[in-house]
């Protein structure tokens, strides 16, 4: 349980801190390995990843977790349905820059992206591609990130400049 002391500091920092703007905060809490739930909840392609609850303001997402350069490449790729998940957190522990492609997912998604400090950089709206010439999705403004949302489309509608994303691996 080695997340619990970095949670128990943060959720402590943040609730003796004071601050004159309002934001939606995303903080991760304790993750799994595996499935979730014995009723088969996790896609298959995806029951080697580490499964997080994410809480965002007063919501709480299930993703699994993409932050190693293999699990980052594949991705959402040959997955056809999302199960009890409600999507994929990409990590780097460094800035990235470029943008996602959508080649071999079969799924519709939409995606955010957050960069170092937690802070909404940007969406996108990406289409299933099985071809080998398929486009590419990144934030406007060649903007640097640490972290992207995968989701259905329209799952993530309420992300907007004031969500900020809180994440400790």
């Amino acid at each position: 349980m080695r997340f619990a002391p970095i949670l128990f500091i943060v959720v402590s920092v943040a609730a003796c801190s004071t601050s004159t703007t309002t934001s939606t905060t995303t903080s991760m809490t304790t993750g799994t390995q595996g499935p979730v739930s014995s009723d088969g909840g996790i896609p298959p392609e995806l029951a080697d990843h580490d499964i997080r609850q994410v809480s965002v303001g007063d919501r709480t997402l299930t993703l699994a977790i993409a932050d190693s350069p293999s699990l980052r490449a594949e991705g959402l790729m040959h997955v056809t349905d999302l199960g009890s998940l409600d999507g994929m957190l990409f990590y780097w522990r460094h800035e990235a820059t470029g943008g996602f492609w959508m080649k071999d997912t079969v799924i519709p998604l939409d995606i955010v992206w957050f960069d170092a400090d937690g802070a909404f950089v940007g969406r996108a709206s990406m289409v299933p591609c099985i071809t080998d010439d398929c486009p590419s999705y990144e934030p406007e403004g060649d903007v640097d990130y640490r972290f992207g949302i995968e989701a259905n489309p329209g799952d993530l509608d309420w992300v907007d400049g004031d969500t900020v994303l809180r994440y400790s691996d």
